[in-house]
Order: structure tokens, then C-alpha cells, then sequence
């Protein structure tokens, strides 16, 4: 009984008292809510980006002029003195390259789409061969996909994502309507599947047409990515990097000692680099909100303290009834991780509120993780254990009739 007392006491204490309960909690609210809140984002993020960088498929591998995430200016800069990856490029790829499955090639711009009345001016223009669907794993959910003439032939056919149709197309059925990308005719002969937002920005608002009829509207002097099929395996993706590399290698002329004049990564690159990133970005916020923790946990110790000088004629006749110097310090120790038990479940709800509320706002994604829920209420509960210490003890100490007599 002397628990489930200590922690009525405690409830009690924090229901009397309601400004000063928030004001003394604010500190543990706020870190463990900051907790949740980042943990939810990051955990989101992170189902996010592995969702869209498979979506190219586990095997995929990719060659580009500079790879797609660089840590200084001095890179980038680096990166632009390259070579661009042109269409030479990619046919040679995939008549020499003996370990490739599927070989692809994409360029992509901004562009105007026009229906009649309606119009799009911020559409992405994506420029594949007719082996990009299928590498991707884009679904097509009306009509169908290039096939291997209409991207030789440069045929003016397009495949269209769930914006073109809600917005451009209009009603009825999509398939062979006519669209002009920046003033040019394409029949449309597919609409891909609803991919949504994310950061508050469609995934949907885009058109894609053969490469080769992409080159002759907007020229060949841009770089391209090359995305190569590998199969399963990570010795077979090491093998067919390294093919790639040697027919890359070749092409540029390179010596043996020089660094590569171009970029080949896997989705697992991808996938580690951005992971590590979010892991960083969590630990430099968590450890930022453990510091509220801490402010937190000071203040329940000065409240406990105070609650200690109120209660002095309360701990006085419990002693002299008999109280043993442990039963009062376990009181005061539970009263005070109750009152952080508290604080951590309402940062809880908040922390998981504020994270679906951003993304309802920007479609940024969350994911609640029912471990750091349990985590951020166990370290709530051991920083008001561990500040509560004190309090307990100095309690615990009292001379019952110099308690006594204090009230006098």
C-alpha cells in the first residue's frame, strides 16, 4: 500500500497545485516531447527514403556526372569539372556491359504543360528510355508503358503522372489525349500511380516521354544518370560496378592512377549515407533536449524541496508514529518520480501531436516508435528519481520532534 499511497500523494499534490505542477514539469514536457517529436520525424524520414531509394530496386545502380549528395561547395565544384555523361555513354554501357540486366537513362528539366485552357508551368519533364518504367518499378495504372521503338524512333508519346490528369487533363479518359511539353504535341499513352506529397510538394506533377524524343526538343549538351539493373547480390553489384567503371574508365581515357571522372552508386549508398545523416541529426537534437531534461529534473528537486519545508510537520508525526527513515525517503523518491512520470507522459502525447501535425502541414512523414515512447517515459522517471534524491534524503533526516516543534 505504501507505493500506490506515495503515488495518490503525489497526484494529489500535482492537482492542488495545477500552475505550479505545469511551470515544474515544463522542463521534462518539453524534453521529452522534443524527443518524441524528432524521433517520429526521423524514424519517418528514414521509412521514407527507403521506400523511394528501393523503389528503384535493392540492384540498382547508378552512373552520373557527381554523385547525389556532396558535403562542401569544394566538391560540387570539383563535381562540375567533369565530363558529362551523354547518351554515347549509355549506348555503350549497355552494348559492352556483359553483367547488366536492364540499363536505363534519364534526363529531366522543368517544363510547360498545356492542355487547351489549362496549363502547368513547374511540371517535371522526364526524358527515358523505354527501360526506365520497369527500373524504377513504376506501375502504370492506365495504358502502358515505351516500348523499344517508340523510344528508337523518337515518338512523340508520353506517360503522364496523377497531377497531369487531375489538372490538365480534365474528365474522361486520359489515354490518347494530346498535351504540348513547352509547345511540342505527345499523345498520351499512360498515367503512372498516385505517389502523394512529400514536404508539401506533389510527387505526381510530371510527364515522361522516350529519351531520344527529349534530346531532339532540348538538345544533348546536358549530363544524364544511367541506371543499371544488376540482379540480386551484393559480389554480383560489386562486379557490375566494377564492369561499369572499367567501360567508364575506358571512355574517358584515363590513366591508371587517376581518380574516377565519374560518380557510380548503388541504393545502398544512398540508403547509409541518408540513415547515418538522420541518426546524427536525432543524437545533436536529443542531446540538445536532454538539457531541458536536466533543467527539468533541478526544478522537481527545488519543488521537492519546498513540498520537503511544507510538509515538515507531516514527516514529524509519521516518524514519531512509527515511520522508519527508509519508508520516508522511498515516499518522497516516488512522489517526485511520479511527478517526471507525469511530465513525461503529457511530452509524450505532445511530442507525437506536434510530429503529426508537421506532417499534416508539410506531408512530411512520421512514424511513432512505441520503444521511444517507452525510453523518453524511463528516463523521465530516473531524472526525477535521480533529483529527488536530495529532497528525499533531507527529509528522511528530520529529527521528528525538531519537525515538530518547527510548526510550533
Amino acid at each position: 500500500m505504501q507505493l500506490i499511497e506515495a503515488v495518490r500523494l503525489a497526484l494529489q499534490s500535482l492537482w492542488a497545485n495545477k500552475l505550479r505542477s505545469i511551470l515544474t514539469l515544463l522542463g521534462v514536457i518539453i524534453g521529452v516531447g522534443s524527443v518524441i517529436t524528432v524521433v517520429t520525424l526521423t524514424n519517418g524520414a528514414k521509412e521514407f527514403v527507403t521506400s523511394k531509394i528501393n523503389s528503384y530496386g535493392a540492384a540498382t545502380i547508378t552512373v552520373s556526372k557527381m554523385p547525389e549528395t556532396f558535403i562542401t561547395m569544394e566538391e560540387y565544384l570539383e563535381f562540375q569539372k567533369r565530363k558529362d555523361v551523354r547518351y554515347e555513354d549509355y549506348k555503350a554501357i549497355l552494348s559492352d556491359c556483359r553483367l547488366c540486366k536492364s540499363v536505363g537513362a534519364q534526363r529531366s528539366k522543368v517544363g510547360r504543360v498545356v492542355l487547351g485552357a489549362r496549363s502547368s508551368s513547374d511540371t517535371n519533364i522526364r526524358g527515358w528510355t523505354w527501360t526506365m518504367p520497369p527500373i524504377s518499378n513504376l506501375n502504370i495504372d492506365e495504358g502502358r508503358s515505351f516500348t523499344q521503338t517508340e523510344d528508337d524512333h523518337a515518338v512523340h508519346v508520353a506517360i503522364v503522372g496523377a497531377d497531369i490528369v487531375d489538372n490538365i487533363l480534365g474528365g474522361g479518359d486520359p489515354l490518347g489525349k494530346e498535351l504540348r511539353v513547352d509547345g511540342a504535341p505527345y499523345t498520351v499513352i499512360g498515367v503512372g500511380e498516385r505517389q502523394g506529397k512529400m514536404l508539401g510538394m506533389s510527387m505526381d506533377n510530371w510527364v515522361a516521354i522516350p529519351l531520344t524524343a527529349f534530346l531532339h526538343a532540348y538538345g544533348s549538351n546536358d549530363t544524364m544518370t544511367v541506371y543499371v539493373d544488376a540482379g540480386a547480390g551484393g559480389e554480383v553489384m560489386e562486379a557490375t560496378s566494377d564492369e561499369l567503371r572499367s567501360i567508364m574508365r575506358a571512355r574517358r581515357h584515363l590513366a591508371p592512377s587517376a581518380p574516377d571522372a565519374f560518380s557510380i552508386d548503388s541504393s545502398a549508398t544512398f540508403q547509409d549515407l541518408l540513415g547515418n545523416i538522420l541518426n546524427n541529426f536525432g543524437a545533436v537534437v536529443a542531446a540538445i533536449a536532454s538539457i531541458s531534461l536536466v533543467v527539468g529534473g533541478i526544478v522537481i528537486m527545488n519543488i521537492m524541496l519546498v513540498s520537503v519545508s511544507e510538509r515538515t510537520m507531516e514527516i514529524g508525526i509519521r516518524k514519531a508514529l512509527g515511520a522508519r527513515r527508509q519508508d520516508v525517503l522511498m515516499q518522497f523518491l516516488i512522489e517526485s518520480a511520479t511527478l517526471a512520470m507525469v511530465g513525461g507522459v503529457i511530452g509524450v502525447i505532445a511530442g507525437i501531436v506536434v510530429a503529426k501535425v508537421i506532417t499534416l502541414a508539410i506531408s512530411f512523414p512520421s512514424e511513432v516508435e512505441i520503444w521511444s515512447i517507452l525510453v523518453s517515459l524511463f528516463v523521465s522517471a530516473s531524472v526525477g528519481l535521480f533529483f529527488g534524491i536530495y529532497p528525499a534524503y533531507k527529509a528522511s533526516a528530520l529529527d521528528p520532534i525538531a519537525a515538530l516543534r518547527a510548526e510550533l
